[in-house]
């Protein structure tokens, strides 16, 4: 076993601070050896950048301290083959303390020249090392000025002080720089390193079997630095000792043997040698002679796309070496194509393929011996191409993309369309959603930064394979800020601190700005506050604070996508107290009595009190005044000042106090005690008609000192009290407006034209309104509003009738109506307009119409301003409706009524008709009901005072033309029928007439029931649904009562004006005829355009007034006159 050489150590003595090596010098070795500085309890002596055990073993200090002062520094030689630890004799480190230890600028302690020169072998390590001394302990930087370091191969270790470079190749050769640096300055040692290398194979000779005649070249290609030197044998002996002969010569490495033959079968070898190693081969010549044989299969086929390239194999095998030729179905080489290319091996290749390269192809092998043939046959499918590929895309997190690819196949293979994310396959997930895969689809759902990458689409069959590619960026709000450090401490006296934090993830998208914000824990816990935002390239500021707040911070990253998570937050730094800094802003003086002043004031944040409470110190006293100001200090915002007189100017002051002292010298502000109402009136200088539906009025500016507070505006009010003809008796809507001080005008627009106005204008202040001056103003007539309805009723093919009811506004004096009409057809007449005169007129009866023409009817009522806004209808004759069809036409009955139902056709033209109900039996003669009158457009009709249990015929008749016959049946028990002759008994009578009394008087209830609903009915509730206040006079002062304008005269007019129909209906071909049911007939007709008519049979009745049977009034001539 390896022994330490026997020596005296002496204590090594050292002054505090200086520099000392501890040498080891361990015995020598034929394998590596490890070692270890360790005392005498078998601890390793701790190494830092001061203290460093070199490659030789040697221990080297930077500079000594006084802990270093030790007796037992033991060096241990550890030797793995013989698994053997020897250790050297302790030695003895004294380290005198000194008061003064001097700095000094670095010293290479090893190497302790300024440069060396290395020679590296290629593929191993290379280990560099640089030791320094100084104090401050240096530290050491390693340089490589011809280029940049390897970083995938190097490896710094020993607090720097070590370089090791793993497997060094020539790119590494060349200098390597170590800096020792301190305050004091720097110290530098250059390693010059030559990589060198052993020799190694380039092209390592192989035994081969030749032909006769045929030309043996064995290669021998080495490297290595410094270039090897190569030497070749022939059975043993080298080539310079055989005898010149042609046969052999050696060129550029190669062994070459010319015309081999079967005696030339031999062993060669061949060495190559440097300083560093020896490299030897050897490779065996066989001369045979073999026929031609091809060892590829027969018929083989083979597939491949277009533009591709495909490979014909024919290895063929004999010796002398057979040519191999191809050639097509007619025999001839195909070599001619440039396309197609030979290998040495007997492959052919044909590049580009096209579609008309599909057929068969004969591979011929041929030496002296024989000749052999094979059939290659060869199918060219159509290439895969990707149609749409996938698009790059950048999405948001949390959200979802769409990629879509499309690829076009060969129909005779097997398509498939899969998709790769960097590199790796996709599939759906079992459970999860995350991919969803489905005809040439991908979604991602969800996106997270961790799905961005290179997606791809893989279209393939089993001969070829495309791929497209896109990129997903997934962009957001920046990450976290990782961490967050306060420093500058020592500055909190002065209300400042640093803030520094290291930077959040960008998330693709540029961080723009970083917020910090700050928490005051006491004072508004989890309510955080912005101190500013600085720009997203930078990490640090200096933070100015307000004096006593607990401030706790944090810092948010900003992009164009918003805030990202806040940062953790900072520990709590606390500022001093100091006086106010500011003063309350807002401050107003105000009475809200006449006799007071509210002074009030908006407080000051609690980050602005510089101390745990503050109070307000109020001053005031009159303006224009020198003497002393009146103090009071409170906690509130507010302070009401008693005992003032009204409407007197004040100068006030607030100023912030707290327990360190008052804030600046505030400002002077003007406040006001309490307003009192105004007694100023304003004077109307006139009101200027600006047109039928607005005025100009103007006053003149009131006296300040009547106003008593502030002039804040003028109100102004107006209301209508009626058109000019009839003041109105309703509940009065005022309109206001409210006009600036500075102004004494105002437009009062959205009048009612033809109507009087009553308008108050008053001043007002703070306190409220002061007395109103008061005008009366009336505005000029205008134009109507349109005519509330028009009604085309088909009168023949060439004749329509046109109702109408007057418009709500009038606007003024109605003077009559404007009647339009043109048709709609092409090649029609142009347009036709004239005057009806008449105001109070509702029909106008419209001849010589084109029978197949459609057109359009406008009508607008007029004052003497003109025509007003029109009613437009479209619609025309009976010829054009077509004939009348009741369509869907039913009838239902109950015990004294029945309901007849029909359904309009469309484009119908509406006229009227009777309907008759006609009891069938015993009693038909005496049972006939009388027909009425009704309008096609109802839809349907009621009639009551049917006999229950009773079957009857239901006619129409239109134009004195029967239309349609049906038969209903009433419900109930049925009438009692009497005997021919006498009385049964006694009670039977009794019963009888106690029956007919009943039924009496049920008839005197339904005759009160249909009166109440078809009879007459007030004109004024009719009106208070279609009249506006100006077609509805006032009858008294009392709100909401109207006057009716009817009267006996306008009654017995319109009685007197009913046609009678008996007149009108001819006796009709059939049985039925309207003359079997009664003499005249009285038709009216309620307000809303029905019809109700009744046959009475009798012509008294007419003369007595014919509206009293059913109350009704007829559209035509209406029974109440409108303004």
């Amino acid at each position: 076993a390896p022994k330490w050489p026997k020596e005296t150590v002496k204590p090594v003595e050292v002054e505090e601070g200086e520099s000392v090596v501890l040498p080891c010098n361990p015995p020598p070795s034929a394998e590596p050896l490890r070692i270890y500085w360790m005392n005498s309890k078998i601890l390793h002596i701790k190494q830092d950048e001061r203290v460093t055990m070199g490659q030789n073993g040697n221990l080297y200090f930077a500079n000594v301290l006084t802990s270093d002062n030790h007796s037992d520094y033991i060096c241990h030689a550890h030797f793995p083959g013989t698994r053997t630890i020897i250790q050297k004799e302790p030695i003895d480190l004294r380290v005198k303390a000194t008061n003064s230890m001097i700095d000094r600028k670095p010293r290479l302690l090893f190497p302790t020249n300024s440069s060396s020169h290395l020679v590296a072998l290629q593929g191993q390590p290379l280990v560099l090392e640089c030791i320094a001394e100084g104090f401050p302990t240096p530290t050491i930087k390693w340089l490589r000025p011809s280029g940049p370091m390897p970083a995938d191969r190097v490896t710094y270790q020993n607090h720097n002080k070590t370089l090791q470079l793993l497997k060094v190749g020539e790119e590494d050769d060349g200098e390597y720089r170590c800096l020792a640096e301190n305050s004091l300055g720097s110290a530098r040692h250059a390693y010059y390193v030559t990589v060198e290398a052993a020799p190694y194979w380039l092209h390592k000779p192989q035994s081969h079997l030749y032909g006769p005649g045929e030309t043996a070249r064995l290669d021998c290609q080495v490297q290595g630095r410094p270039q090897p030197e190569v030497t070749w044998r022939i059975n043993g002996i080298p080539v310079e000792e055989l005898a010149k002969d042609q046969k052999y010569r050696i060129q550029r490495g190669a062994l070459i043997l010319s015309n081999v033959q079967p005696s030339d079968t031999m062993v060669t070898q061949c060495e190559a040698r440097n300083r560093h190693g020896l490299l030897l081969a050897n490779a065996y010549i066989y001369v045979v002679q073999l026929p031609a044989k091809i060892l590829t299969a027969d018929n083989q086929t083979y597939m491949a796309v277009q533009g591709s390239t495909a490979y014909l194999l024919c290895k063929a095998f004999g010796a002398p070496v057979p040519s191999v030729q191809w050639l097509d179905e007619d025999g001839t080489t195909v070599l001619q194509d440039e396309r197609f290319f030979p290998y040495a091996n007997g492959t052919l290749g044909i590049r580009d393929l096209q579609a008309n390269d599909t057929g068969r192809y004969f591979c011929l092998a041929a030496n002296d011996q024989n000749n052999v043939t094979i059939v290659a046959n060869l199918k060219v499918k159509d290439a895969t191409q990707i149609t749409q590929g996938p698009r790059s895309a950048i999405e948001k997190k949390g959200s979802r993309v769409t990629f879509t690819c499309q690829a076009s196949f060969d129909p005779s293979l097997q398509p498939s369309i899969t998709w790769r994310g960097d590199g790796r396959d996709l599939q759906e997930l079992g459970d999860s959603d995350k991919y969803f895969i489905e005809d040439g689809r991908l979604v991602i759902h969800s996106l997270d930064y961790s799905d961005q990458g290179n997606y791809s689409c893989v279209a393939s069959t089993e001969l070829d394979v495309v791929e497209s590619r896109a990129q997903l960026l997934v962009v957001g709000s920046p990450g976290p800020v990782p961490r967050l450090v306060l420093s500058d401490l020592h500055l909190l006296t002065q209300s400042q601190v640093r803030v520094s934090w290291s930077p959040a993830e960008d998330h693709n998208a540029p961080i723009e700005k970083y917020d910090i914000e700050f928490e005051d824990k006491e004072m508004a816990p989890e309510k955080w506050y912005s101190l500013g935002k600085v720009p997203g390239n930078q990490t640090s500021t200096t933070l100015k604070l307000s004096p006593y707040v607990h401030y706790t911070f944090r810092v948010t990253a900003i992009n164009k996508y918003g805030p990202g998570e806040p940062s953790p937050v900072s520990e709590t730094v606390v500022t001093p107290e100091a006086a106010p800094e500011k003063n309350p802003v807002d401050v107003k003086g105000e009475g809200n009595e006449t006799t007071n002043m509210v002074i009030t004031w908006k407080p000051l944040r609690w980050m602005d009190w510089n101390a745990p409470q503050v109070q307000y110190r109020v001053q005031w006293r009159p303006q224009g005044t020198r003497g002393p100001w009146q103090e009071q200090i409170v906690s509130d915002p507010f302070l009401v000042v008693s005992n003032t007189s009204t409407f007197v100017p004040y100068e006030i002051k607030v100023q912030a106090v707290n327990s360190q002292g008052k804030g600046p010298e505030p400002q002077v502000t003007i406040g006001y005690s309490g307003e009192d109402y105004p007694q100023a009136i304003p004077e109307l200088e006139g009101i200027e008609i600006l047109n039928s539906s607005a005025v100009l009025v103007k006053w003149r500016p009131v006296d300040l000192a009547q106003v008593k507070g502030h002039l804040r505006g003028y109100n102004v009010t107006y209301w209508r009290e009626g058109s000019q003809r009839k003041h109105s008796k309703r509940h009065i809507h005022k309109d206001h407006v409210v006009v600036p001080a500075n102004t004494t005008s105002v437009i009062l627009s959205g009048l009612r034209p033809y109507s009087s106005y009553h308008l108050e204008v008053q001043a007002f202040n703070g306190r409220g309104s002061g007395p109103a001056s008061e005008f009366t103003f009336s505005t000029p007539e205008g134009v109507p509003g349109h005519p509330e309805a028009l009604h085309l009723e088909c009168q023949s093919n060439t004749s329509l009738l046109l109702r109408w009811q007057p418009p709500l506004s009038h606007n003024g004096v109605l003077t009559g109506y404007v009647l339009s009409y043109h048709p709609l057809d092409e090649g029609g007449k142009g347009q036709l307009s004239f005057n009806l005169r008449d105001p109070e007129l509702r029909t106008h009866n419209l001849t010589d119409l084109s029978p197949h023409l459609r057109y359009r009817f406008q009508l607008q009522a007029t004052t003497k301003e003109g025509p007003g806004e029109a009613i437009v209808r479209e619609g025309g004759t009976m010829a054009l409706s077509g004939i009348s069809d009741f369509g869907n036409i039913s009838a239902t009955a109950g015990e004294n009524y029945s309901v007849v139902s029909w359904v309009p056709k469309e484009g119908q033209c509406n006229f009227r008709f009777h309907i008759l109900f006609k009891a069938l039996g015993e009693e038909k003669g005496g049972a006939s009901l009388s027909p009425q009158y009704v309008s096609y457009n109802q839809s349907s009709y009621t009639q009551w005072d049917l006999q229950p249990d009773t079957d009857y015929e239901i006619h129409l008749f239109k134009e004195r033309m029967f239309r349609h016959q049906m038969a209903v049946k009433t419900n109930g028990t049925g009438r009692v029928r009497l005997p021919p002759a006498g009385f049964a008994t006694e009670g039977w009578f009794i019963g009888f007439v106690s029956a007919i009394i009943l039924l009496f008087l049920v008839l005197l209830i339904l005759c009160f029931i249909k009166r109440s609903k078809g009879g007459k009915y007030s004109v004024k509730d009719k009106e208070d649904t279609q009249v506006d206040s100006e077609a509805r006079p006032m009858k008294d002062e009392t709100f909401g009562e109207y006057r009716s304008l009817e009267s006996d005269n306008e009654e017995k007019a319109f009685g007197s004006s009913q046609p009678s129909l008996n007149g009108d209906i001819k006796p009709l071909g059939s049985d039925d005829s309207l003359a079997d049911y009664g003499g005249s007939v009285d038709v009216q007709f309620n307000e809303d355009g029905s019809f109700i008519g009744q046959y009475s049979g009798k012509k008294e009745k007419e003369a007595a007034g014919g509206n009293d049977s059913s109350g009704a009034t007829s559209p035509i001539n209406p029974a109440v006159a409108l303004e």
